[in-house]
């Protein structure tokens, strides 16, 4: 049986997926970015994110790769991580054959494409199931979710400010979206959450150490 997520993972999710990461491992904050790369979109969060000298991950459709690889490049230059989002973002179903290899050919093509074998798989949509980490374990990655779902590519920066003012805690797992969807939002959702991580002294942490 799939599960999709919503702002915040019950925390029965926890011992149900217990290979999965949920939270980071540090009491950092964590942004990821969904869905990239984009022409229209990477540029500007990588931009943003440089000002503010902030890492993140980009969970990274395999197909997207493919066609921008440039852009793929920048994001590790710029040292940030990529993580696999499968080769095209369809809902894979996890008891499937297809599933294993729509990760694995992502993982490839990354690979091929940076030299950087992915280390961190997000499921598209967020659809977890009972064999998402055995198929984790097949192809050398780890299963990563989050606490707290920011919606942004409902494009409504409203809702963005509802999920961050909630929801935002030491160690949260921020997904954001590299895409077409929050392009309108991206950039002030980004600067949203940093206010509002300063305000709550709260700190922004490395990907490779939130994710140890």
């Amino acid at each position: 049986m799939m599960k999709k997520v919503k702002y915040v993972p019950p925390k029965i999710f926890h011992k149900l997926f217990p290979g999965t990461i949920w939270e980071s491992k540090v009491d950092k904050i964590l942004f990821t970015f969904d869905d990239g790369p984009n022409p229209e979109t990477t540029p500007i969060i990588l931009e943003k994110l440089n000002e503010h000298s902030i890492k993140a991950i980009f969970f990274c459709v395999g197909e997207n790769v493919e066609r921008y690889p440039d852009l793929a490049k920048q994001i590790i230059d710029e040292g940030h991580l990529i993580g696999n989002h499968t080769i095209s973002h369809k809902n894979i179903n996890l008891l499937n054959i297809k599933a294993n290899s729509s990760i694995a050919e992502c993982s490839n093509i990354i690979e091929k494409t940076t030299g950087i074998e992915p280390k961190y798989f997000r499921p598209p949509h967020g659809r977890i199931g009972l064999l998402t980490e055995t198929l984790m374990k097949r192809n050398n990655l780890t299963n990563v979710m989050w606490s707290l779902l920011t919606y942004d590519y409902k494009s409504d920066f409203n809702i963005v400010i509802f999920a961050v003012n909630k929801y935002l805690n030491k160690n949260s797992i921020i997904v954001l979206h590299d895409s077409l969807k929050s392009e309108a939002i991206i950039e002030k959702s980004i600067d949203y959450i940093i206010e509002k991580t300063k305000q709550n002294g709260y700190q922004i942490g490395d990907p490779s150490k939130c994710l140890k």
